[in-house]
């Protein structure tokens, strides 16, 4: 049986380098359901936010806020998410980079816009975390050889990496899958994707942890 009987709506997320992108792209093609993805390569302020992400923050940060915002309100619009659909990033999780990147002032008015956009998107039927050491994340994102993101300070990779983890084994607003995701690398291994979706398949409770043994 598919997952996406049981979860029709999937989130697939971690920090840059987890694979979470691939991951959910793959799981649109298998199961022939929908994809909605961030689409980080649309974003002009970026590859000038891994330059001097003091000068560029706000606006790489506001960016994705009205992207994401844009894509949620087009699928509540054509009642998408009635139908199967798996997605890259999770709109409650964008304050996280914020206050990460954003000095006081700035958070200040992010935080108002975010308010004022009255975002509300669906709730996820599962989240899939991704947890990556630090390591690993680091080695992936050279591997993949995107230029601008080979200049991305190890140390942000770390705080980044620490805030997505405290967000995520503290959230319980819906399901939420904890992957140890150092050895499960599904953009080289197709069995390891089976192997997590076989996973996925078996949980029971709303939080569950995957710690997959390739020994």
């Amino acid at each position: 049986m598919s997952i996406f009987k049981k979860y029709p709506y999937v989130v697939i997320e971690g920090p840059i380098g987890c694979g979470k992108t691939t991951l959910a792209r793959l799981l649109s093609e298998k199961f022939n359901v929908q994809l909605l993805s961030e689409k980080a390569e649309e974003n002009p302020f970026l590859p000038r936010f891994y330059q001097d992400a003091q000068r560029y923050a706000l606006p790489t940060q506001l960016f994705f806020l009205f992207q994401r915002s844009r894509q949620i309100a087009d699928m509540n619009q054509r009642d998408m998410f009635t139908a199967p659909t798996v997605a890259d990033f999770f709109l409650e999780k964008d304050p996280l980079f914020a206050r990460l990147n954003l000095d006081d002032e700035e958070y200040t008015l992010y935080h108002q816009i975010y308010s004022h956009l009255q975002l509300k998107s669906p709730k996820p039927d599962l989240i899939v975390y991704l947890q990556t050491p630090v390591d690993e994340l680091a080695e992936r994102i050279e591997e993949r050889n995107i230029s601008y993101e080979q200049e991305i300070p190890r140390e942000y990779i770390e705080r980044l990496a620490d805030a997505y983890s405290e967000f995520f084994h503290s959230y319980d607003a819906a399901p939420v899958l904890i992957v140890n995701n150092e050895k499960l690398n599904i953009t080289k291994d197709e069995a390891a994707l089976n192997l997590l979706i076989n996973r996925i398949g078996q949980i029971k409770s709303s939080r569950e942890y995957f710690n997959p043994n390739f020994e």
